[in-house]
């Protein structure tokens, strides 16, 4: 029984060496090709006619609303938080501030930051409850790390991330990571603002604190 099967086998690699191992005659037939690799590929060729297209033609132009891999839309302050050409962070946010979009920072803060960073932006998230204790403060006058940061960089770390903090490119659009930057600023501006900051036509109407000397005793 071994026999034919040594048998078999050995008249089927005959049999492969015939049909697919033969080479060296010429021959104006095709070759039979079991496996073409892609050799031969459907293709059409620009500025030819073609049906498969309604218009007829071959080259169509872009999809509306894509934009080339390269292209010069990828370096702009707006869509890399960078001067363009350059590896500088651009200082402050390259698109119009209006009450809409410190409206939708809000939103997107409390939605996808303050988890962790908490909604006052002081680090004390619901996370830190189950142990993640290495939370950025974003107020932190000790080292300033986040508030002396161009507002390029903050842009930048929310678009991919910083340490332990994940990327949220694919959660938030590049005007909604500008927003939070926006509303950022302003949870930093509420708690380290100095009477410098508010326009001088205002700043009759801030209440300045009481300093602790000043404070009035009822003790006898």
């Amino acid at each position: 029984m071994i026999r034919y099967v040594f048998l078999a086998a050995g008249l089927t690699a005959v049999a492969i060496m015939l049909i697919a191992g033969k080479r060296g005659d010429m021959s104006r037939r095709p070759p039979i090709e079991v496996f073409p690799d892609m050799d031969r590929q459907p293709k059409l060729r620009p500025q030819t006619a073609n049906e498969f297209f309604r218009d007829g033609h071959s080259s169509q132009l872009p999809v509306e609303g894509t934009i080339a891999r390269g292209s010069p839309y990828q370096d702009t302050p707006v869509n890399t938080g960078k001067v363009s050409g350059t590896t500088n962070w651009v200082e402050t946010i390259p698109i119009p501030i209006t009450h809409q979009l410190m409206e939708r920072g809000r939103e997107r803060y409390q939605i996808n930051c303050s988890p962790c960073h908490g909604a006052l932006g002081d680090g004390k998230g619901i996370t830190t409850k189950f142990g993640m204790t290495v939370i950025a403060d974003l107020h932190d006058t000790a080292t300033r790390r986040v508030v002396q940061q161009p507002d390029g960089q903050i842009f930048n770390t929310i678009s991919y991330g910083k340490t332990l903090m994940g990327a949220y490119a694919a959660n938030l659009s590049i005007e909604d990571r500008w927003a939070v930057v926006a509303y950022v600023r302003a949870l930093q501006r509420s708690r380290l603002a100095t009477l410098d900051d508010v326009p001088e036509s205002k700043r009759s109407e801030v209440r300045r604190p009481m300093p602790p000397s000043a404070t009035v005793s009822t003790n006898k």
